[in-house]
């Protein structure tokens, strides 16, 4: 596995691997509707692109297929972290996650926030990240529930 900067050549690829992954893997705790309004399969791929290029955003690849994704603004908040459908639990979101928080902290951010989903609960929890409040999120008109969930790392710690 090899993790690289993003490009915005990568976005139709990081697109196809949102989609699939919220609607093979998040669909495990998150209804047809919600899926649905979450990762729509017609996107604003500009608005994406632009998003991703204003934060940090990692890219894992496999081979020079892409396996993985996330991003973190520089507030050190996690916006996104998706791991493809046919290769989870392979420590791909691991990686991103202690990649993203190392190029966080070399810039003097040591507080880390996530909006996790039901299906990443677990896993931020493994990664030292504590639930500060459940929250419901309201997309065209379908709720669901995710966690504010929280990390704090001692300055050069």
């Amino acid at each position: 596995m090899r993790i690289r900067r993003y490009s915005s050549a990568d976005i139709s690829e990081m697109a196809e691997l949102f989609y699939n992954t919220v609607h093979n893997v998040n669909s495990r705790d998150y209804t047809d509707e919600q899926t649905a309004v979450w990762a729509p399969r017609e996107r604003d791929m500009a608005e994406w692109d632009s998003s991703f290029l204003k934060h940090d955003t990692l890219v894992a690849e496999d081979n020079g297929v892409m396996i993985g994704f996330a991003d973190m603004d520089d507030t050190g908040y996690l916006d996104r972290l998706y791991v493809h459908c046919e290769h989870q639990r392979e420590g791909i979101g691991t990686a991103l996650t202690a990649a993203l928080e190392e190029r966080a902290k070399s810039r003097g951010i040591y507080h880390f926030t996530v909006y996790a989903s039901i299906t990443a609960l677990p896993f931020f929890e493994r990664m030292g990240y504590s639930v500060v409040f459940e929250n419901t999120v309201e997309r065209g008109g379908v709720t669901m529930k995710n966690y504010r969930m929280e990390k704090h790392i001692p300055s050069g710690g």
